[in-house]
């Protein structure tokens, strides 16, 4: 079954119909082609229809999603069939063939080139020269072979005339390694209708020097077997089509002079259509006696055997011969009779001459492996035209071949599938045309067989003669019917039409020609005259020429018992492998992409067979699959089998899901497939998939995105840990380098006013200046430098400015209260924060956060969210007080005497000090803003609390775990850890 595409699109598989009618059938066919979705399945068959335009579904893209893939897992396309048959061959090393059918102007041509380029395109994947020189050959043969035998007509620009069967071969790796092709019935058209293709094409794009040699001018409607086609409009540029057609040959290995003897032949027969006869007298003659001269001159012989192969017939009559004189219209027939025949032979060799490039040569089963085969059969579809002849009856013929084989292998594959899986048959009703092709070829009694032995009776047999016999020997077959055989049937004219019930529909057949163009008639004198040639091109076209004018031959065969032959080995060829279809069909006549002319269709649907080709498939089951497929599709709907099964095969595990589902009435249980035998289950189980994928999607989606969530946190976190780290190191660097420059200035003559102070750190920039100062500061006015220890020690302690990561700025509910403050107070930067402990005039000690900005200090609760709890603003601030030691101790004394004690600590780094920071960034902000800041570096403190003076001293206490206040009758005293 096909990926299931959205309904609006119709039903990817006409198996899946909900009945087998030929109205829903046309219905589904309507809107798939309206909605751009040209390609629909019958099971492993494909419904190909003409889009008239150019579709983008052909890129390496789509390719890619085909490559490797099953038949049901993408939706329907030419490359899931074209897949289907490599992968048969390769793995079970088993012949294929793909069937390729249709009408003319249905896109069977396109369809099969699309087939080889798919096919090229996914071998060869390590890209050996010599694979890739094989598979540009095959794809340029097509090119070669579609300039030689298509034709512009009203229905196509680019018509087959004639069939085409081409294998490719495969090593055991599945390259190609090369190829053969088969052609049927190059059809004998009329010749004022030639194929128009090549001689337009050399008209158009060949050099003026080449057409100058060929005594050729441009216009096409100067030579008369081809002026027909010149009136046609054509989509093509011949010109450019004349130089791809060129480089193919080339590419492919055609000779130079090879390829000019080409274009010889081509001119030749233009040059043909072109004579003239008149009679003068009873003796008739050329007009235009100088084109015999330049017909001579292309062909490489004499003028005067051309002039007498023209107007004389050489019959041997025992050991005399005589030189017959032709009338005018005998002349004329064995113009276009020979002119009909050299193109023929021009194409047969052509092809034979490919055949030699491309065929396998020096494989050696032993040595090289086994070879297998993928064919490609695009034939001419069934025809039914005003006027249906000789050529129509032979096509038909073949159609009615190939019908034939496809009922039978396909009910014969559906039996097999059947047996093998232990499902009972039933039988099927079909129609079996068995009796029509027994009408066309059986022995003695078929219309071939009648046809032939009309043709080898002595004196003059016509085609109503012909007529008759079909009357006389037919007259009771059903499905054969002639205006004498039915008075009252005025469609058919007396003497003239037959008719047969093809499997298709009714073709009403002219006799008109039958005769002549099965006897083939080509006078003798034409092939002596082309095995004459000088050109050994053409030499080799005709051996037959070599024989002398009395030798008796035995009679050839007549061309409709050749077709019967050819078709036959066709068909036994196709049933020795595993075939694959695509049946084209032309939505309307006038090339319209919008159009789909439904009665045009339905006569296609018909004659193609494709609602009897879903009646086999359908067969009482409309889906079949493999059990661990159909789990490994569905097996999200059942608990019991998400996302794995513990029961004991495949085959439980599907059953407990059907079951689930309530099917288990619509299905039957096979070896190893299931059966389903309604679509409107299998749509049931597509549905509860889709709901299904939606919350699996969702369920994968919340995963990843927490995964790749957990993975941005880590790595953040990691790269903040190497800041911190390297900032630290940075930091500690300087203050080594501080100190061990600074070192013992107290013994220096200058105090160390010499010394140079190094170079801080990008990350200390800021506090450079504000050590510096606080330095200067708290150095005598004479030589600049500190006096003290403690005085050292507070220089040194404002060094520590790195980022800390115990602050309330790294908490989140730090953030929104400090974005409000900013919004309230109008602050521009945050000098510092940190985590104290404080007391106050009623000895009561608390944690608390103070938070320091351009503007204001602030004293908050962390426990509440940090909230604030008091406000001081910088400008009645007058100076601070610090201890001498690491205690951390610090008292801000405000103007209105309401000092603020506290006790700076933090938990990451234990007990690491940021008095300096405090220090630092306070004198550095007071500095910015030209006002002074009192620094006091004492023990005991001395600080007034609502104007009340007091003091704060430190002790050290061994067991004391953190830092903390307690009265006495001075004031207070901090008690911090001794170790």
């Amino acid at each position: 079954m096909a990926e299931q595409e959205s309904l609006e699109f119709g039903k990817a598989d006409f198996v899946l119909m909900d009945t087998v009618s030929m109205p829903e059938f046309m219905a589904n066919l309507r809107l798939r082609f309206e909605k751009g979705r040209i390609y629909t399945f019958i099971g492993e068959v494909v419904v190909s229809v003409n889009p008239y335009r150019l579709l983008n579904i052909y890129g390496r893209d789509t390719i890619e999603q085909y490559k490797g893939r099953e038949l049901y897992e993408r939706p329907p396309h030419l490359f899931a069939i074209a897949d289907a048959a490599y992968k048969a061959m390769k793995r079970r090393s088993k012949d294929t063939c793909i069937v390729i059918s249709g009408e003319s102007g249905a896109g069977k041509t396109e369809a099969s080139k699309y087939i080889m380029q798919y096919i090229a395109a996914i071998t060869n994947p390590s890209q050996r020269a010599e694979i890739e020189r094989v598979k540009n050959m095959l794809l340029k043969s097509n090119c070669v072979l579609e300039a030689f035998g298509n034709a512009k007509t009203n229905r196509n620009d680019n018509s087959s005339r004639f069939g085409k069967y081409m294998d490719i071969n495969f090593d055991f790796k599945g390259d190609p390694i090369g190829g053969h092709i088969n052609n049927y019935l190059l059809e004998k058209v009329n010749c004022a209708s030639f194929p128009r293709a090549m001689f337009a094409d050399l008209l158009q794009g060949g050099s003026e020097q080449m057409l100058h040699s060929l005594h050729l001018q441009k216009s096409l409607s100067s030579y008369n077997y081809i002026h027909v086609g010149a009136q046609l409009k054509s989509s093509i540029n011949d010109a450019a089509e004349f130089k791809v057609v060129a480089d193919a040959m080339k590419v492919i290995g055609f000779k130079p002079e090879e390829i000019q003897t080409v274009y010889k032949i081509l001119a030749a027969i233009l040059h043909l259509g072109n004579l003239k006869f008149v009679v003068d007298g009873d003796t008739p003659l050329i007009e235009n006696g100088k084109v015999v001269s330049i017909i001579a001159d292309l062909l490489s012989t004499k003028p005067d055997m051309v002039e007498k192969a023209l107007l004389y017939r050489t019959v041997a009559t025992g050991r005399d011969v005589i030189d017959k004189q032709h009338t005018e219209q005998e002349a004329s027939y064995g113009r276009d009779a020979f002119a009909k025949a050299i193109y023929e032979r021009l194409f047969c060799w052509i092809v034979s001459r490919i055949n030699d490039i491309i065929e396998v040569k020096r494989s050696d089963a032993t040595i090289h492996g086994k070879n297998t085969v993928i064919g490609v059969l695009d034939i001419y579809g069934f025809e039914i035209f005003d006027n249906n002849s000789f050529e129509q009856f032979c096509i038909n013929y073949c159609n009615e071949k190939l019908q034939q084989l496809f009922i039978q292998l396909v009910l014969k594959q559906e039996q097999e599938e059947y047996q093998r899986e232990g499902i009972p048959w039933k039988h099927i009703d079909y129609f079996n045309n068995q009796i029509i092709v027994d009408l066309v070829e059986q022995q003695h009694k078929g219309i071939i067989a009648i046809l032939d032995d009309a043709c080898m009776n002595v004196g003059k047999v016509t085609d109503e003669m012909f007529l008759g016999a079909l009357n006389s020997k037919l007259g009771k077959h059903g499905h054969f019917s002639s205006r004498k055989l039915c008075a009252s049937d005025k469609i058919l004219e007396f003497d003239r039409d037959f008719r047969i019930r093809h499997y298709a529909g009714d073709v009403v057949y002219s006799v008109v020609g039958f005769i002549d163009k099965n006897k083939d008639t080509l006078f003798q004198d034409f092939k002596r005259l082309m095995y004459n040639s000088s050109n050994p091109v053409l030499k080799n076209m005709w051996p037959e020429g070599k024989l002398s004018i009395t030798e008796v031959t035995k009679r050839p065969l007549t061309a409709a018992t050749l077709f019967k032959n050819s078709m036959i080995a066709l068909v036994d060829n196709l049933a020795s492998k595993e075939p694959y279809y695509v049946r084209c069909i032309k939505p309307n006549d006038k090339k319209s992409p919008q159009i789909f002319d439904d009665d045009r269709c339905r006569h296609q649907v018909e004659y193609l067979g494709l609602l009897e080709n879903v009646r086999v498939r359908r067969a009482g089951f409309a889906y079949r699959q493999t059990y661990e497929k159909f789990l490994h599709r569905y097996k999200m709907i059942s608990e019991f089998t998400w996302p794995n099964h513990d029961l004991p095969s495949d085959k439980e595990a599907v059953k407990k899901l059907i079951e689930h589902c309530g099917f288990q009435d619509d299905v039957a249980y096979g070896k190893t497939k299931i059966f389903i035998r309604t679509p409107r289950t299998l749509f049931t189980l597509e549905e509860l998939r889709a709901q299904m994928l939606v919350r699996i999607v969702l369920f994968l989606q919340k995963v990843w995105r927490g995964t790749l969530a957990r993975m941005r946190y880590k790595r953040t976190k990691a790269a903040l840990t190497i800041i911190r780290y390297y900032r630290r190191y940075k930091v500690k660097s300087y203050i080594h380098e501080v100190a061990r420059r600074f070192h013992g200035i107290r013994t220096m003559r200058d105090y160390g006013k010499h010394v140079q102070w190094p170079t801080p750190p990008k990350v200390l920039c800021r506090f450079e200046e504000a050590l510096q100062a606080i330095f200067n500061r708290a150095a005598p006015a004479a030589y600049g430098r500190p006096q003290t220890r403690d005085q050292i020690r507070a220089v040194a302690e404002a060094c520590t400015t790195a980022t800390k990561p115990d602050t309330p700025q790294t908490s989140g509910t730090f953030v929104p209260v400090a974005n409000e403050l900013k919004r309230k107070d109008k602050y521009m930067n945050v000098l510092f924060s940190c985590h104290v402990r404080k007391v106050n005039r009623f000895s009561k000690v608390e944690d608390r956060a103070i938070f320091v900005t351009d503007r204001h200090l602030y004293k908050m609760d962390p426990t509440k969210q940090y909230k604030v709890m008091k406000t001081i603003p910088l400008y009645n601030l007058t100076g601070l007080s610090v201890s001498n030691g690491k205690d951390q101790l610090v008292v801000f004394h405000t103007k209105d005497n309401k000092d603020l004690i506290v006790c700076l600590f933090s938990k990451q780094p234990t007990h690491e000090s940021r008095i300096g920071e405090l220090v630092g960034v306070l004198v550095n902000h007071f500095k910015s803003e030209k006002r002074h800041l009192q620094v006091n570096v004492t023990n005991p403190v001395q600080c007034s609390l609502h104007g009340k003076k007091c003091t704060v001293s430190v002790e050290t206490r061994l067991n004391q775990p953190q830092p903390d206040f307690t009265k006495n009758r001075s004031g207070f005293i901090l008690s911090v850890p001794g170790n």
